[in-house]
């Protein structure tokens, strides 16, 4: 290699550290981070709590009517009380990921949204009662939405959200399993 070469890579080297460090500058700005707790019900009167921890990377696009498209990545754990006749597994985690894309309102103290989202989940067990199987503990999981963010800081989220998780037909028998569950999250 040459001395001439050798500096050139040199420059671009620095001057790659110099983007990579300006845009993570930047990206640490815009980034606001939350944190959501969530119950709900599901099929079989399976009880469902669930912590999340959320990312809010700050994009935005497609300002329509005073609303925007926006994205946030999610990262949750939840657990499952199953009860009932033949319960096999009293007691599932559940643990993933899912980026969620909303429609939210551009400004005000209540901030409207509708979101969906699709990731996925694996679960600690994957036959719940002797009737009750998700065949497998990889799991995919969509939800749709609806919720308002607010505050003077916009710190505070509730929400609603349907839930289904299923294994997308990987293995069967693949019934799915439906829930219903409120949250409520706090922005940072």
């Amino acid at each position: 290699m040459t001395r001439r070469e050798s500096v050139w890579q040199g420059r671009v080297a620095r001057g790659a550290v110099a983007v990579f460090l300006g845009a993570g500058c930047a990206a640490a700005h815009a980034d606001q981070f939350g944190i959501q707790f969530a119950g709900g019900i599901g099929d079989h009167d399976v009880k469902k709590l669930d912590l999340g921890g959320v990312w809010d990377p700050g994009l935005q696009w497609w300002h329509v009517g005073g609303y925007h498209f926006t994205l946030v990545g999610e990262a949750h754990i939840a657990y499952w009380n199953v009860r009932g006749s033949g319960v096999l597994n009293p007691d599932v985690w559940e643990f993933g990921v899912t980026p969620v894309f909303r429609i939210i309102k551009d400004a005000g103290w209540c901030r409207p949204y509708f979101e969906a989202g699709a990731g996925v989940r694996v679960l600690s067990h994957a036959r719940e009662t002797a009737d009750i199987t998700l065949s497998s503990a990889f799991q995919f999981t969509e939800i749709v939405g609806v919720g308002a963010q607010f505050g003077a800081h916009q710190h505070y989220q509730v929400g609603y959200r349907f839930q289904h998780v299923s294994n997308a037909d990987i293995h069967r028998p693949n019934p799915g399993m439906d829930f219903h569950q409120i949250y409520v999250q706090y922005n940072f």
